[in-house]
């Protein structure tokens, strides 16, 4: 392609990000046709000439010419139009190899069509979990207080799709696979929803989304199925309160297992300031599992890479008001684009039934035990980490141990697990 051709494409790209400018190149003349957008881009930045002070539009143009214009006019792309930036986007798709070698990290950051952008994660993962024994109609009774092995695997697909300057639809496609059962995969849409800013402070979210409360993840970390209303004042003070059915939520009861599919109401007040990051939760919600639950979590750097971490709940409408905590202390700072980052830490755990109601992020946990309707309470040591192997893959192992348990007494063994994880 000729040199003034792609200037004279990347000018309409480009309409309306600036004024008229001199002309700089000794070669251009007003008389031609390509004249003004030349000086345009010129006066913008976006095109640079020849020591000799000349253009030489009539000369083929290189890809990697082509890409230095690409990327100067992506550091203007705030200035575009939604149907500018997706032109731009897929340029930048097409040139990406050129652009990575001029360090534009546009293939780093997401994936672009249009105005699509795609992301994703994986994992390769061994673990231990308790082996039941059952009744016929499937109920658990009892734990032998041996350990079965797992092996497993997962991928995610997100998508997002930019639909205005204020509104995105974003989804989660899941596929798990088990590699020693016969029951191999399971795929699904795990989270769908529409997102819409109501200018920079307020925003409304609507369908199944994800949701975390807490520092830990002890207490739930999965998605929601319903509306949330979110308020940004900065980054230390945001309020989200939603209503919705809570997916993967099982109750512990003093019946056994239970999943009452019920409607639960939230609110959620969190921030991070300088070296502390904080969250405060409320739910609500009428059930066989009476839940009023009020917590807290904070975590706080300590200076030397050290942080001390926390949760705390308490359910106010279950008999005793049964409560969950965790503290721990941590170590490090693990970055997936960092390789030899890293990230150690330490925990102690006690739940007691129904103030503890699953959907936790731990991989292979003791919490399990509470699946058993004749335990109260369990309490264990926890120790994790994570190490940067390559880039954008991630060492995680976790090991849970001294298991104590009230009210049975079987044994519980203690349990582990370590994965590989990839994001993309």
């Amino acid at each position: 392609m000729k040199k003034i051709l792609a200037i004279a494409a990347v000018a309409a790209l480009s309409a309306g990000v600036s004024a008229y400018a001199a002309n700089p190149f000794s070669d251009v003349t007003p008389s031609d046709w390509a004249y003004q957008a030349v000086v345009d881009l010129s006066d913008q930045g976006v095109v640079e000439g020849y020591p000799d002070g000349t253009f030489k539009g009539e000369r083929n143009i290189t890809r990697y010419e082509l890409a230095q214009i690409i990327a100067r006019l992506m550091a203007k792309e705030d200035q575009l139009n939604a149907e500018q930036r997706a032109t731009l986007d897929k340029l930048a798709g097409e040139y990406a190899d050129e652009l990575a070698n001029l360090g534009v990290r546009v293939a780093n950051l997401e994936k672009k069509v249009g105005n699509l952008s795609f992301s994703g994660n994986g994992y390769m993962k061994f673990y231990q979990t308790y082996k039941t024994v059952k009744d016929d109609d499937g109920k658990v009774r009892e734990y032998t207080g041996k350990s079965d092995d797992k092996y497993v695997g997962r991928i995610r697909i997100n998508v997002k799709g930019q639909v205005n300057d204020s509104t995105y639809v974003n989804g989660l496609l899941r596929s798990d696979m088990n590699f020693k059962d016969s029951e191999t995969s399971n795929t699904y849409m795990q989270r769908l929803y529409v997102r819409h800013a109501f200018g920079d402070k307020v925003e409304a979210t609507l369908g199944k989304y994800d949701q975390f409360f807490g520092q830990t993840g002890v207490f739930f970390d999965s998605e929601i199925k319903g509306a949330e209303l979110a308020f940004h004042a900065n980054d230390a003070a945001n309020l989200a309160v939603g209503y919705g059915r809570f997916d993967d939520w099982t109750g512990y009861t003093d019946k056994g297992v239970t999943n009452p599919d019920h409607e639960y109401a939230y609110a959620q007040f969190s921030g991070e300031a300088g070296r502390f990051a904080y969250d405060v939760d409320y739910v609500n919600g009428t059930s066989t599992n009476k839940v009023n639950i009020w917590g807290a979590g904070l975590t706080a750097g300590l200076g030397g890479g050290f942080d001390v971490f926390g949760d705390y709940y308490k359910n106010t409408d279950a008999k005793g008001d049964p409560d969950l905590w965790t503290a721990g202390l941590g170590y490090g700072k693990q970055d997936n684009a960092k390789v030899g980052s890293f990230r150690v830490a330490a925990s102690y755990v006690d739940a007691e039934r129904n103030a503890f109601l699953g959907a936790y992020t731990y991989d292979a946990s003791p919490l399990d035990a509470l699946e058993n309707s004749a335990v109260k309470e369990v309490k264990f040591w926890r120790a994790e980490g994570d190490v940067t192997l390559a880039k954008n893959v991630r060492l995680h192992g976790e090991y849970s141990f001294d298991v104590k348990t009230k009210g049975t007494d079987t044994d519980y063994d203690d349990v582990a697990s370590v994965s590989l994880n990839y994001v993309f």
